[in-house]
């Protein structure tokens, strides 16, 4: 194993910066996305029904016939990778962005706007600090789910780390499905610390800390 990181370390991290390209970005479209969307849906349960359930319907459909069902409209590339994970994303983000919101205590809300703060100002000030920790764990979650989906990403050669795994599968070779599968799997626990992290101190201001 020692002998292939360092015949292939240059190769290796050339499709891990390409994962890594492909989950943050498309996580922050998926954000981009998802935020706006439960601002317009939030106050209205029948929406909130709505987009949930459509979001969960295109959750459910496997990867590999998403990716399948892209490619003759926007071809082979990262493209469509990007465009199926943001897509996959938006049901965790939506789900918890929205758990978020519903969880700050309605007193608090009530309590701001006798204070005069206007629409802009109760979001920015009160509703947005109380609802980040639990965006934020939905985030955390949402990356690491993009992390797994997108090792499927090469087989619409979008590259990252899942051209090691498949590769090794392919070949029947035992050192690069492991390789595969350790950068994967160390993306992904990484990440989940760094956003922990953020998120714990996320925590500690909305209670006041």
């Amino acid at each position: 194993m020692i002998n292939y990181l360092f015949e292939n370390y240059s190769d290796m991290l050339t499709l891990l910066l390409q994962h890594l390209y492909m989950v943050t970005l498309s996580i922050a479209i998926a954000l981009v996305i998802a935020i706006p969307l439960v601002i317009i849906v939030m106050h209205s349960k029948i929406l909130q029904a709505i987009v949930l359930s459509l979001f969960g319907v295109l959750y459910s459909i496997p990867s590999i016939a998403m990716f399948a069902f892209f490619i003759p409209f926007l071809g082979l590339g990262q493209t469509t990778a990007i465009v199926v994970l943001v897509i996959y994303n938006q049901y965790i983000l939506v789900r918890n962005i929205l758990a978020a919101f519903n969880a700050i205590e309605p007193s608090v809300i009530e309590a701001a706007k006798g204070m005069g703060l206007n629409p802009f100002q109760l979001f920015l000030k009160i509703e947005f600090p109380l609802a980040l920790p639990i965006i934020l764990g939905g985030t955390r979650i949402a990356v690491i789910s993009t992390i797994g989906i997108a090792t499927i990403a090469s087989i619409v050669n979008a590259g990252g780390l899942g051209i090691i795994l498949f590769e090794g599968l392919r070949m029947n070779y035992l050192t690069e499905i492991l390789w595969g599968t350790i950068l994967s799997a160390g993306l992904a626990l990484v990440a989940n610390q760094i956003l922990l992290f953020f998120e714990k101190i996320a925590l500690k201001k909305a209670k006041g800390e």
